[in-house]
């Protein structure tokens, strides 16, 4: 009888070990060319509320995506990317390490080896485990802002925000390493916070940024400016950040690093995008909310016709049309983008975070195309972000600024 190939003799070894509660963790390894941000995934046993899963979590440069899968379902998911979007597999068990290679010829092999002495498969580990938060719910400017008690739990109706607040501070420092390597300088960097309203995440900024930054949240209430200043004396922060009183004026340019505006209503997430952008800011990070403006004038794709009649499509769409444009014209721009959930929706409706990295000069003609087609496809002939950028949509941009 013919011995199987390498790779279903690994994946016979997977469920195997699934199937007797041997699995400990695996990696896959060595991706292929399709996503060059795409580094490696990671899977170990979880225990959820309705059973065994096994969590998945794919690492890219800047991000992490985890899917959490029922084990049988997990075991079809990676077979399907063994080979093809990965092609190195390293399995633990409990009775051994099975390691799946393709050498530079495109061959691949399988090594196994027995386990240490002493492995014991462990028990699922709880998925609602306690977390190490970068940013604790005893930090002290957190009751100042009515965020949390003197014990450090959220007050009544505040939970959610304490959640979007601690999942901001976990999706920073990956953007922060890409946009501002360690060998940056020492002279400190500007950071606007565009409508901070009571600085929950100007604060978070301040927290995690450190004395290398100045922060500066621009708020148009005066009463919060005065009382988000107050706190920050308080805890020994205002010499290196600062709110003060006025509104986001694209037109105006201003010294900025690194530009935030979180739920920005409208096309008021377009006007930060384009002061940053002009800028030259090296990081953008945004929350869009309230995408208004291009759903009057949104014409149904090919094939959606007979649902268009339907407000609630429409309004998908618009939301949609709307960030999808607003990514693509950051990349016209010269950065590398990303597009992320923010918080959960349990929390919040308004979770989607676009987020951008300067990489190159702008006015890719390539990508440029890619806007125009892309806005057709909708049947969209202006929008503010391309106003702000002087790119006619429906035909050949002008030269970025």
């Amino acid at each position: 009888m013919s011995i199987p190939p390498p790779r279903e003799r690994w994946l016979a070894l997977l469920r195997a070990a699934l199937a007797d509660g041997t699995f400990l963790k695996l990696t896959l390894g060595k991706p292929g060319a399709a996503d060059p941000t795409l580094r490696n995934l990671f899977a170990r046993p979880v225990q959820l509320r309705d059973g065994a899963r096994l969590s998945l979590v794919w690492r890219h440069a800047t991000r992490e995506v985890t899917r959490n899968l029922p084990p049988a379902e997990a075991a079809d998911l990676l077979a399907g990317l063994l080979g093809t979007a990965f092609l190195d597999a390293h399995l633990f068990t409990a009775t051994g390490q099975h390691q799946f290679e393709t050498n530079p010829g495109g061959r691949p092999r399988l090594r196994s080896l027995p386990a240490p002495p002493g492995s014991v498969a462990p028990a699922p580990a709880p998925h609602d485990r306690p977390k190490d938060h970068l940013l604790p719910s005893s930090t002290p400017w957190l009751q100042d802002l009515g965020v949390t008690n003197p014990d450090g739990r959220p007050r009544a109706g505040m939970a959610g925000k304490l959640s979007q607040i601690q999942h901001f501070a976990s999706l920073l420092p990956p953007l922060l390493r890409a946009a501002f390597p360690p060998e940056r300088g020492t002279a400190p960097l500007e950071v606007i916070d565009a409508g901070s309203g009571k600085g929950y995440l100007t604060f978070t900024l301040a927290q995690l940024l450190g004395p290398g930054f100045r922060i500066r949240g621009l708020e148009a209430r005066p009463e919060l400016v005065a009382f988000c200043n107050g706190v920050a004396a308080r805890h020994g922060l205002a010499e290196r950040l600062s709110f003060v009183t006025g509104r986001l004026n694209p037109a105006q340019p201003q010294p900025c690093d690194l530009l935030i505006a979180l739920h920005a209503c409208d096309t008021a997430t377009d006007d930060a995008l384009a002061l940053g952008i002009r800028a030259g800011a090296r990081l953008l990070v945004v929350s869009p909310c309230c995408q208004h403006e291009l759903r009057p004038a949104l014409e149904a794709p090919p094939g959606l016709a007979p649902v268009w009649r339907h407000g609630i499509f429409r309004e998908r769409h618009a939301e949609f049309a709307t960030d999808a444009l607003r990514a693509l014209l950051l990349e016209w721009s010269g950065y590398a983008t990303q597009v992320a959930e923010f918080t959960g929706a349990e929390h919040t409706a308004r979770n989607l975070l676009l987020s951008g990295v300067r990489q190159r000069p702008p006015g890719d003609a390539a990508k440029a195309a890619a806007v125009r087609e892309f806005a057709a496809s909708y049947g969209i002939r202006g929008q503010a972000l391309a106003r702000h950028l002087d790119f006619p949509l429906t035909a050949a941009p002008a030269e970025p600024r």
